[in-house]
């Protein structure tokens, strides 16, 4: 399975781009989400790094593979939890996926089914299944460009502690202001003790007054 290409981007078209590697052109399917940063995460040169989700549409008589791109892991797990939904499949989701991560991750928080209806080829139906199915587990997403807080003292950290660190920094977040958020949402859950729960804490203080 391909799970990464980093090549000279040489064709945008629609939500597809077509990476050129070692001299073979590799066709990519990019949600719009993803697609309009693109250019900005090029090198001069045109060289791009994708983590892609490689997978088969099977029809009766064929199986045709295809690669969707993402710029980096936080995006490819959002994308497989939506397609974790029954009835969306991967190029369904590319196309539905044509507002910020952040944005969606927070309507399926909140049950905003008004909103996730207008994410393309996500119906009234579609919008509750999805809704019933990712409902409160996706609060690491939506902490996707939301202001950060002040910094406080490093702190020990468990396993799990570092883990949710690591994603806090991939998410752009300063070390020192995901270090006060752990701390933050460990003194008001002394309960916590994975990486899961302390990010959707430290998402649902980011939502609270």
């Amino acid at each position: 399975m391909i799970s990464r290409l980093k090549g000279k981007v040489v064709e945008k078209k629609d939500n597809t781009v077509i990476v050129e590697v070692n001299g073979l052109g590799y066709e990519v399917f990019v949600p719009s989400s993803v697609f309009q940063r693109l250019d900005a995460a090029m090198d001069p040169d045109g060289n791009i790094s994708l983590m892609t989700h490689h997978y088969f549409q099977m029809t009766p008589s064929t199986a045709t593979p295809l690669l969707v791109g993402f710029l980096n892991e936080l995006e490819k797990d959002f994308f497989l939890q939506f397609i974790s939904v029954s009835g969306i499949g991967p190029k369904a989701a590319v196309r539905a996926l044509n507002r910020s991560i952040a944005e969606i991750a927070r309507a399926i928080d909140e049950g905003d089914a008004a909103f996730l209806k207008t994410l393309p080829g996500i119906g009234q139906q579609k919008a509750k299944d999805v809704i019933a199915k990712l409902q409160g587990k996706l609060g690491r997403f939506g902490l996707i460009g939301d202001q950060a807080v002040k910094e406080s003292p490093a702190i020990s950290r468990q396993v799990f502690q570092q883990e949710a660190l690591d994603v806090l920094v991939q998410l752009q977040y300063k070390k020192a202001e995901a270090l006060a958020m752990i701390a933050g949402a460990l003194a008001h859950n002394k309960d916590i003790n994975t990486a899961e729960e302390l990010l959707n804490e430290i998402y649902a203080a980011s939502r609270r007054p």
